[in-house]
């Protein structure tokens, strides 16, 4: 349970809102960064992306990355310009701070943290294929287990037992 509560608490990190997956907007700004444009300036073309038309509630990961580009536009510290950030873009922040704050190659750092996501999903996958075939073993076995009687046993015992008393 420990586990299960530490499992869940990594699931709940990588959680981006439906039709938008951090892995993609991790590959998004490596191609972004790598062609040479700025961390604002890939935010921003990111949450453009996200949210063509600029209509999704504040909060919501295109408004989030807009604000946060404009935000380190402005000349925000790191920290108050992903106030507004949900939760599930956590790996993008984390890492694009080394890419901002230290002058790091932000390539690196974007790649290995869209792989680590991935794995981690492989992982949960993995585990939960794991849980389900423990789950079935019960109701599989009491729908086969009658049908193996019924089909395979009682035939032999009926032809043995007719054989015995027929004789």
């Amino acid at each position: 349970t420990r586990a299960r509560t530490a499992r869940d608490a990594r699931a709940a990190a990588v959680r981006v809102p439906p039709g938008v997956d951090v892995t993609v907007l991790l590959d998004l700004a490596d191609a972004a960064l790598g062609a040479g444009a700025s961390v604002p300036g890939t935010l921003q073309a990111i949450g453009r992306a996200v949210d063509p038309m600029g209509t999704a509630p504040a909060g919501a990961v295109g408004p989030a990355l807009r604000q946060a580009g404009s935000a380190l536009l402005l000349g925000a510290p790191w920290a108050e310009a992903w106030v507004m950030t949900p939760p599930g873009l956590r790996p993008l922040v984390d890492a694009l701070e080394p890419a901002w704050q230290d002058g790091a190659a932000p390539g690196p750092l974007l790649r290995r943290a869209a792989a680590a996501v991935r794995a981690d999903r492989q992982q949960h996958a993995q585990e939960a294929a794991a849980r389900l075939g423990v789950r079935l073993v019960l109701p599989l076995g009491l729908c086969f287990l009658p049908a193996f009687v019924l089909l395979g046993i009682v035939p032999v015992v009926l032809a043995a037992g007719g054989g015995l008393l027929g004789d």
